[in-house]
């Protein structure tokens, strides 16, 4: 398996001791041979393969292995049948963003609760293959709770280093139950991505953050399984939450592999939505304004300004060095893309209106819809038209930003739902209600 690296495109063969980003700094990525390939027969393909339950292919990750990483052999694949993930049409969500149509693609129903498993069951079965048997990561929470589950049910070791403040107990508790090595830091996410560039080498660590290029790989099956469900008509719009930018760069490899293929006839545009607290990248975006693209030959060598105390209630875009920055302005470029920072208020607010509508996700998922209104309010996409917002974790990783929310009412009563305590040996059938 090759990969080239996405400045300097100097190519580098993928093989133990691990590499991770080229001598110019650059982060690598997958080169797929894909000629010869038909995307008629590869619809049928997929369209056959949603009737597996027992094979790699009841995945839905591994059901497009061609266009992912058809050179990975079978036997080395750990799986969960992930993927699969729910895409709902949401009425409320879209009066909320006055747009009209809005889906929810739910990827907190993946197995460990979080996008993460997509590109985890990729890079980790990679690893595998390479004869790794310790992988590690630096985590929010999400990451290192996907890793400790695909390490667990392949008989693996996990190494996981998350920050001691600002991570949901819930996210930390579930790497612990699944037999994580968690090792917690004075610091932030990027120390611990550092850390692990410095020392992965010589400890024997496959890194499975998305400076992994497999990680990125996997994830394009978001988009494959979005385009799949919608008969290959993509919305207008995607939208997604931007914290260390793996799902926006995995999006716009998968969107360019999807079009130069053949299977859509035209790209949507993807916004990427950013905390104000933590919002290193939409600044950089900002910075470039007023030239033809983010990523113009005017902007040929933009630098991001990493924020050293990111700050936000969504602490899934705790991030303020996000190590998929370029991919994720590439992507920009590719569909005429923008960005967006939104408040912890405004990130709750639309949380309260996915939970409501019966899907329900964490703090860092709802900025996506936040940002999608904020979008609208700002004239930048108009109400006739149709966007995908992506919800990336589960409802449940955050238990204490409910409480906040609508028993402590720490932001404020816009849908409140607070328990209201009566004696039910005082009151009438009626009086309950």
């Amino acid at each position: 398996m090759k990969a080239v690296c996405s400045e300097c495109r100097k190519e580098t063969e993928l093989k133990s001791p691990m590499r991770y980003e080229c001598e110019c700094g650059g982060l690598l990525e997958i080169v797929h041979d894909f000629s010869g390939l038909d995307p008629d027969k590869l619809k049928r393909l997929f369209h056959e393969r949603r009737s597996e339950r027992s094979t790699i292919y009841a995945s839905g990750v591994w059901r497009y292995k061609e266009l992912i990483a058809p050179e990975l052999g079978e036997q080395s694949i750990i799986t969960k049948q992930e993927g699969n993930t729910g895409l709902y049409e949401s009425r409320r969500a879209a009066e909320y963003a006055s747009v009209r149509r809005v889906w929810l693609k739910a990827q907190s129903e993946n197995p460990s609760g979080s996008f993460k498993d997509n590109g985890m069951t990729a890079a980790v079965s990679h690893g595998y293959e390479l004869g790794y048997r310790r992988f590690a990561c630096s985590s929010t929470g999400n990451t290192s709770s996907s890793l400790a589950m695909y390490a667990a049910i392949g008989s693996q070791a996990s190494v996981v280093l998350v920050p001691r403040n600002g991570v949901s107990d819930n996210k930390v508790l579930q790497s612990i139950a699944y037999g994580a090595e968690l090792r917690t830091f004075e610091g932030t996410y990027d120390d611990g991505i550092a850390f692990l560039k410095a020392h992965a080498e010589e400890l024997g660590l496959y890194v499975c953050n998305s400076i992994n290029p497999l990680r990125i790989e996997g994830q394009k099956s978001i988009i494959f399984e979005i385009a799949q469900d919608m008969d290959w008509k993509l919305p207008e719009w995607f939208i997604l939450p931007g914290g260390a930018l793996s799902n926006a760069a995995a999006l716009g490899r998968g969107l360019y592999d999807l079009f130069s293929l053949g299977f859509i006839d035209k790209l949507p545009r993807v916004a990427v939505v950013q905390a104000e607290g933590a919002s290193p990248f939409h600044r950089l975006v900002a910075s470039l304004a007023g030239h033809d693209t983010p990523h113009s030959q005017h902007a040929a060598s933009p630098r991001i300004q990493p924020e050293p105390q990111p700050h936000t209630r969504a602490s899934a875009l705790n991030i303020g060095n996000p190590p998929s920055w370029r991919k994720a302005l590439h992507t920009l470029n590719l569909t005429h893309g923008v960005t967006v920072s939104v408040s912890d208020f405004d990130i709750m607010e639309a949380k309260a209106v996915i939970d409501r509508s019966g899907i329900g996700c964490e703090p860092a998922s709802a900025a996506s819809l936040a940002g999608l209104r904020k979008l609208v309010l700002d004239g930048i996409i108009h109400p006739e038209q149709t966007a995908v917002c992506l919800l990336t974790g589960h409802l449940l990783k955050d238990t204490e930003a409910i409480k906040e929310y609508h028993i402590g009412q720490r932001w404020g009563k816009f849908m409140a739902n607070a328990p209201r305590h009566v004696d039910l040996n005082r009151i009438s059938g009626l009086e309950i209600l």
